[in-house]
């Protein structure tokens, strides 16, 4: 659901454009129009280039649902984006993640790991949000572990989902059905 910030959307005053990447959007591996999609349809341009690429972090970056979702779950937690957690985190959990992974996280505290690709891709994304860097351990492990390609891949993911929070936060957007909050406002 959008926020207060941006008009309602109305398919009916829709322009073509727009109806176009909705249906998209629908028709697609997504299925609906949770999440930031209604506010960036107010520049269907973003819209369909921001949709096409989140459809690719989403479903082919090469690594498992888990990871990705993991990887989600950091960035929602670093944004204390609400939708974007209240969406991700089930899909986290049914994909395999511990509870008490997920937990920690939300908490922003350091999970304990029973997992090596789990602490790995955690470790790639938490140090990417508190110091804007890589460390050259981090990178050469996930290298090693993932190959160049999948780490490229990861690191559009984590953009892209960075990009979803935040449009999430500006206009205060909700998802659909969500009624608590994970993080303090």
């Amino acid at each position: 659901m959008t926020g207060k910030r941006l008009p309602a959307f109305d398919r009916a005053t829709a322009t073509d454009e727009q109806i176009a990447v909705l249906d998209e959007i629908v028709n697609g591996p997504r299925g609906n129009l949770d999440g930031p999609f209604l506010s960036w349809i107010h520049s269907p341009r973003l819209a369909n280039h921001a949709q096409r690429l989140g459809a690719f972090c989403r479903y082919e970056t090469g690594l498992s649902l888990r990871l990705s979702e993991l990887a989600i779950l950091v960035i929602a937690a670093h944004w204390r984006s609400q939708a974007e957690w209240h969406i991700h985190h089930p899909i986290a959990l049914k994909a395999g993640l511990p509870p008490h992974l997920a937990e920690a996280i939300r908490q922003g505290t350091t999970p304990t790991f029973d997992d090596g690709d789990d602490r790995l891709v955690y470790a790639f994304a938490t140090e990417l949000n508190d110091t804007r860097r890589v460390s050259e351990r981090t990178y050469q492990e996930a290298v090693k572990r993932f190959g160049h390609v999948v780490v490229v891949n990861l690191t559009g993911l984590l953009g892209y989902y960075t990009l979803v929070a935040i449009t999430l936060n500006v206009f205060g957007n909700r998802a659909i059905g969500q009624v608590e909050l994970p993080f303090p406002e």
